[in-house]
């Protein structure tokens, strides 16, 4: 019953922000199992070195997320290229710690625009193709802080964009469920990808960010990616509108 669960053979999955971090992450596993991989990101040095190293079954698109018709655009293209869609992960996404007296509209509206606005035009145009063929599966990525306020800094703008992922995630879960796409989120904790490791010349932040997180050590990228890989297969095939902690127990405090 369960051989052949995670086989992606003539699968074609797309990853936003997949040049780097976690989005790379969770394309090599697809491209493990079998996928053909859209890799989609801003940054056009990476995305090329990624397909490089990943190999023939990998293609670069140069994309920002948070320009609806150039997300319509790469849908239609990625589309008519390779058949059809079968998979999306929202990888593409910024943070700050700015408190909130200090925060900039700009930068206010930014992450908004990435994290929230990029990841709704993203399920909008690729699961209108996956309606087409009434099937496929979307993870997006929301966060921890989509469920709790992080301490001790000060992330207004951040969490209030991830717990937007995951109240849309449910909502959009719902709604095309009638088209045959499961829609679902994974909720991260500290990873250790550069961005996060970075903040180690911070331990005032760093030091208790681990004390706050159970397992007392960040999250492996691969660790994040082996649950994205969970929930794009028929191995969830009846789960749909679900975040999934990934956070080394941080929320069960």
């Amino acid at each position: 019953m369960r051989k052949g669960l995670f086989e992606f053979k003539d699968k074609v999955a797309v990853v936003t922000g997949g040049s780097k971090g976690i989005g790379l992450s969770i394309a090599k596993g697809l491209l493990e199992f079998g996928a053909e991989v859209w890799l989609l990101d801003t940054d056009v040095v990476a995305g090329e070195q990624a397909v490089h190293d990943l190999g023939s079954k990998t293609h670069f698109y140069q994309l920002d997320v948070t320009d609806p018709a150039a997300v319509k655009v790469c849908a239609e293209q990625v589309a008519k290229e390779s058949g059809h869609i079968d998979m999306l992960v929202n990888c593409a996404g910024i943070s700050c710690i700015t408190p909130a007296f200090e925060a900039e509209d700009d930068e206010w509206r930014l992450i908004m625009d990435v994290n929230l606005n990029g990841t709704f035009w993203c399920c909008r145009e690729f699961g209108r193709q996956m309606a087409k063929q009434q099937s496929g599966s979307i993870v997006n990525m929301g966060s921890m802080s989509g469920d709790i306020v992080n301490r001790p800094q000060a992330a207004t703008a951040y969490i209030t964009s991830k717990a937007g992922v995951h109240l849309m995630t449910k909502s959009l879960a719902c709604e095309w469920v009638k088209d045959g796409i499961r829609v679902n989120a994974l909720a991260p904790g500290y990873i250790a990808t550069d961005m996060t490791l970075q903040m180690r010349s911070r331990p005032e932040l760093f030091d208790e960010w681990m004390n706050c997180t159970p397992m007392k050590r960040c999250g492996e990228p691969d660790e994040v990616a082996n649950a994205a890989l969970f929930l794009v297969s028929d191995a969830a095939s009846y789960i749909t509108g679900t975040i999934l902690a990934v956070d080394g127990g941080y929320t069960a405090w």
